[in-house]
């Protein structure tokens, strides 16, 4: 009786102790004495690494890389007057008042003379890069094209207003500028150097979220897409997988010492929205398109004078060629470059003054980086030998002028491209002749009048005009109001459009 006393009494002392050491573990985790340590950076922020260009090992950062880039990444938003059906956006009565000067001073029919400035308008947004500390600006032509009014904010949230230099469709870039000085800009990197694999970041302003930066790699160069419309278009982009929406087009693509290598473009995506794949025209094009329209106010384009195809395993059977990458030689264009040079249909352009050439974008991308007159070494594949060619390029016209933008002072207030009238044409309209408004840019034009590209400058205040030139003369040194009459090759009648200068 006494040992089972002694039994009992120690299971019950076990008991207790038990209870009370599970209470104090419990008060201990939910009391307010809980110990709770912060660690200052992460283990993880140094532990991806990248071989630097000595071959060195060094922390994988971004931070540094953004924070020198987006100072140079601006905002660009767009204002645009949608398009009105007709030349004149025509009226009941159109026809009785066409042919009066005034009607353009007065309104048309059954109007308020305000009525055009209510006309609806498209508002659109997009990147830029500055380039220079006096305010050049780089971006997408698809951006700008068609703007009435070009607004930029920069980083620190500084906001101007910008003139148009200067577009080349072919390239889906644009040159614009701001008034001031001191900014800062992004040193243009060779793309030639670029590595598929390498890290790059996109900077720019995605559906309006503002200095946005996102991070990937180059996941091929040379890209064709097809999404340039332009007879002379040149595609050749450097693919990432670095995150790019609307929003993006014209911003940077740098590499981690924020060098630019190109202006991102385009996506490839089956929602409009982001799936994986970027594009950006290569830094080497964006040099050479901005340098010509600085110089030149159009872009020089060296033509080689060759239809091409990219070769590949099809092709190479079909043709029975000797290798299988390179540019076919399809055909050769009257008045060709390459074929005043020597090259035939049928050799692959495999190399371009040393340059390997793997396909049709590549070669195009090479030879979009010269003027007419410029000389280059061609080395061709042609039945399984190689042969070295030195081409003089041509113009699209087949010579080696260079051309010029006239008049850039005079005629670029009014914000269009202008071409004299070819005979052929001026004998059609039975007129003597005139000035062809080829594209119509952010100026005078689109925001005070309703002209639409294709109309033809015959007179300005009643005098004739017949060229580039003799409109120039005619403008040069006028002010306030001026009248430009002339005709469309599609509508019958005589248009007028008042501006003021």
């Amino acid at each position: 009786m006494k040992r089972t006393y002694w039994i009992t009494a120690l299971i019950a002392f076990v008991v207790t102790v038990t209870t009370y050491g599970l209470l104090s573990v419990v008060q201990s985790n939910s009391g307010r004495t809980v110990k709770i340590e912060h660690i200052d950076g992460t283990p993880a922020a140094s532990a991806v690494y990248r071989l630097n260009e000595h071959g060195e090992m060094e922390p994988l950062d971004f931070t540094k890389v953004a924070d020198r880039v987006m100072d140079a990444v601006v905002h660009i938003r767009t204002t645009a007057s949608v398009a009105q059906n007709g030349p004149s956006g025509q009226g009941p009565f159109e026809d009785f008042f066409r042919n009066d000067p005034l009607r353009e001073f007065f309104g048309r029919p059954f109007e308020s003379p305000n009525q055009r400035n209510r006309a609806p308008l498209r508002m659109g947004q997009g990147s830029g890069v500055l380039i220079s500390p006096d305010g050049y600006i780089v971006t997408n032509n698809h951006v700008v094209a068609d703007a009435d009014d070009l607004e930029v904010t920069l980083h620190d949230n500084r906001s101007y207003k910008a003139t148009l230099i200067g577009t080349d469709p072919t390239t889906d870039l644009a040159l614009i500028r701001i008034k001031e000085k001191e900014l800062p800009t992004l040193p243009f990197v060779n793309s030639d150097n670029v590595k598929v694999g390498e890290w790059v970041m996109a900077v720019g302003n995605p559906f309006n979220l503002t200095s946005t930066v996102t991070a990937g790699i180059v996941s091929a160069k040379g890209r064709n897409i097809n999404i340039l419309r332009e007879q002379f278009a040149v595609e050749s982009f450097i693919q990432t997988d670095a995150a790019i929406n609307p929003g993006n087009s014209g911003g940077a693509l740098v590499n981690l010492q924020g060098g630019l290598i190109g202006i991102n473009t385009a996506i490839a995506s089956p929602t409009g929205t982001y799936s994986g794949y970027g594009f950006a025209v290569p830094a080497n094009i964006v040099q050479k398109v901005v340098e010509d329209l600085l110089k030149y106010g159009v872009v020089q384009r060296g033509v080689l004078g060759v239809m091409i195809r990219t070769v590949d395993g099809k092709l190479q059977k079909e043709m029975n060629l000797d290798v299988t990458t390179g540019a076919y030689v399809d055909s050769l264009l009257e008045n060709s470059a390459a074929a005043a040079a020597g090259i035939r249909t049928g050799d692959v352009i495999v190399a371009i003054d040393g340059t390997s050439i793997e396909n049709s974008p590549k070669l195009q991308e090479t030879i979009a980086r010269h003027r007419p007159g410029d000389a280059v070494q061609v080395q061709v594949n042609r039945k399984g030998s190689l042969k070295t060619f030195e081409v003089t390029l041509n113009n699209r016209s087949g010579d080696t002028r260079l051309v010029k933008k006239e008049h850039r002072e005079t005629l670029g207030i009014l914000g269009a491209d202008f071409e004299s009238l070819d005979e052929k044409t001026a004998r059609e309209l039975d007129i003597d002749g005139g000035v062809l408004v080829k594209n119509l840019n952010a100026g005078k034009l689109r925001r005070s009048t309703n002209m639409r590209e294709g109309f033809i400058i015959t007179k300005v205040d009643g005098k004739t005009v017949k060229s580039v030139d003799e409109l120039a003369a005619s403008l040069k040194g006028k002010t306030g109001g001026v009248m430009l009459e002339g005709v469309y090759k599609d509508a019958p009648g005589v248009f007028y459009y008042a501006i003021g200068l």
